[in-house]
């Protein structure tokens, strides 16, 4: 049974004007786009289709989530309302370098340690059975979802470059080996064979961050031959935030590898109104020819692990080895003056500033109590200096504290989403008893507060935004904006009341205004709520075979 879909306000995703029509949806893709402006009779409500009357709401491609930390939930959480509710219908996962293929036994124990505090996972956790080492074993395992159905939004994955170098490398800083080099670009090329879209990078995480760039630069080859783009969370995003970003731009210019800017932001006190000059550089690159684009969430805090704040030195080796340093007197001392006086590359080159640490998850529950507090407020509260606090902590939890980071600056925020090159991204952590509320509220955040009540981008601006730049990045030939014969990915939303639920107080709360919302022709939020439909799939690059 087809659908056909009433008098709704149609935003193509291109950033054209918006329009009234009538839509017809068969076979689960767009069949008929009826324009009120063409003066055509109106598609017929009734005759054994269903109709759904669309008055004073707007339709839009499916949001896209440039940036996210789904990579284990799409496969625990059949429901997964923290994407569907917004309107995501497809989510780009594997990001910042780390992620879960391809592996082998011994990599794979060591990834889920090492990011258990983005998305679970870690030893012990036995609600995913993680029987796949290769790329395309992953996805075949997104497609097949939950008991053979699928997964609750469509996933794009991006080959984590520190996996890979964990795999042919290890953990050591140093330079690859000529072996060890040739290794990397057949797994990255296998990778993308399989069905990965890019590559990933984390370079401010161990071990990607040990790669220079003669080394990322030969793997972001193998990346463009096969179609794809690289997406680098860079090397600072503090004091050396404008050479980081120079250097990814030339590295790619370089490699003739198009460049995807993982949340491009300008953060600290260094940072504060200097976003014109991070769109300047960008603008100069793109004016002489190169293919970039970026992705932000339109929020001021950062979110990411507690044990990613400590120098790449300390970090060298793996979980276990941080461990042991931190269990010795003086080697913490050594990382306490790094990171409160020098300014550890974890922190961006920044000295830490403990009040701006917030912890927003521990995996070990006795370690509640530190949840919402910051390192700063915790440490006062214990009668104690806040390494003293932050030490005891990672070690307790034995890395897994998630935290969120108040290091940034609206004005940045503001000018950086209006840029022609922007696409939006949660980076939504989902784990920890008080996420980011960018996991739950980032894209009706953007409708809500940034359109509606700032009037910083007009509406059909930001579903672009939304939808058809990062479509166009993904080089999808048939999603990603409203035309006949594309695939019926599509969100319903109010305009004059959509918005995020999800605050720092109640983090995990679903946003209001989006009634409805299609894969492939399937509702999977209908009236407001998760109708259980799995639609989703793995989507394959350019480059697969």
């Amino acid at each position: 049974m087809d659908l056909v879909i009433r008098g709704v306000r149609v935003l193509d995703g291109t950033g054209d004007p918006s329009y009234r029509a009538d839509i017809r949806i068969d076979g689960g893709r767009i069949a008929e786009i009826r324009r009120e402006s063409d003066g055509a009779p109106r598609l017929a409500a009734g005759g054994g289709h269903r109709t759904l009357e669309a008055d004073g709401l707007a339709l839009a491609p499916g949001f896209i989530d440039m940036h996210a930390h789904s990579d284990l939930a799409l496969l625990r959480d059949p429901d997964h309302s923290a994407k569907a509710a917004q309107g995501v219908t497809l989510e780009v996962i594997g990001q910042d370098g780390l992620s879960y293929a391809p592996v082998d036994d011994r990599t794979l124990a060591e990834v889920r340690t090492a990011i258990t505090g983005w998305n679970g996972g870690g030893p012990g956790d036995e609600s995913i059975d993680f029987s796949w080492r290769s790329v395309g074993e992953y996805l075949d395992r997104l497609d097949h979802g939950f008991d053979g159905e699928g997964i609750a939004v469509n996933a794009a994955y991006l080959i984590p470059q520190g996996t890979v170098r964990m795999l042919a490398v290890g953990w050591d800083d140093r330079e690859a080996t000529p072996a060890e080099l040739d290794h990397m670009r057949r797994l990255v090329a296998e990778g993308m064979e399989q069905g990965a879209v890019g590559m990933s990078s984390g370079l401010t995480y161990t071990p990607g961050m040990y790669a220079k760039d003669s080394e990322l630069a030969e793997l972001c080859r193998v990346v463009a031959a096969h179609g794809g783009y690289y997406c680098p969370h860079h090397r600072s995003y503090g004091a050396g935030a404008l050479e980081a970003y120079a250097e990814m731009v030339e590295l790619t210019r370089t490699a003739g590898c198009p460049l995807h800017l993982a949340h491009a932001t300008m953060n600290f006190g260094v940072n504060k109104g200097r976003a014109p000059e991070l769109l300047a550089l960008l603008d100069e690159a793109l004016d002489a020819g190169a293919d970039i684009s970026l992705d932000t969430y339109p929020y001021t805090p950062g979110c990411t692990t507690l044990v990613a704040m400590l120098p790449s030195w300390a970090s060298e080796g793996g979980p276990e080895a941080i461990l042991a340093r931190l269990r010795d007197d003086e080697t913490a001392e050594r990382i306490r003056h790094h990171m409160e006086v020098v300014g550890a590359d974890g922190c961006h080159g920044v000295p830490i500033e403990w009040d701006t640490i917030e912890i927003s998850g521990v995996s070990q529950p006795g370690l509640g109590s530190h949840v919402g507090r910051t390192i700063q407020q915790s440490a006062d509260e214990r009668g104690e200096e806040p390494w003293v606090t932050a030490r005891r902590l990672l070690l307790e939890d034995r890395l897994g504290s998630t935290i969120l980071q108040h290091v940034g600056h609206e004005e940045n925020v503001q000018t950086i989403m209006r840029h022609r090159v922007h696409t939006g991204g949660s980076d939504g952590i989902l784990q920890g008893d008080k996420p980011h509320p960018r996991a739950y509220g980032t894209f009706p955040q953007y409708l809500g507060r940034y359109v509606r009540e700032l009037g910083v981008l007009s509406l059909e601006e930001c579903v672009a935004h939304l939808s058809g730049h990062p479509a166009a990045r993904l080089r999808l030939a048939d999603r990603g904006l409203v035309r006949e014969g594309y695939r019926a990915d599509l969100v319903l939303f109010d305009p004059e009341t959509v918005a995020a639920g999800s605050t720092f107080e109640a983090p995990r709360a679903l946003p209001t205004g989006i009634p409805h919302v299609l894969i492939d022709g399937r509702f999977v939020i209908e009236d407001g709520r998760r109708t259980g439909v799995l639609a989703g799939r793995a989507i394959r690059g350019a480059g697969a075979r």
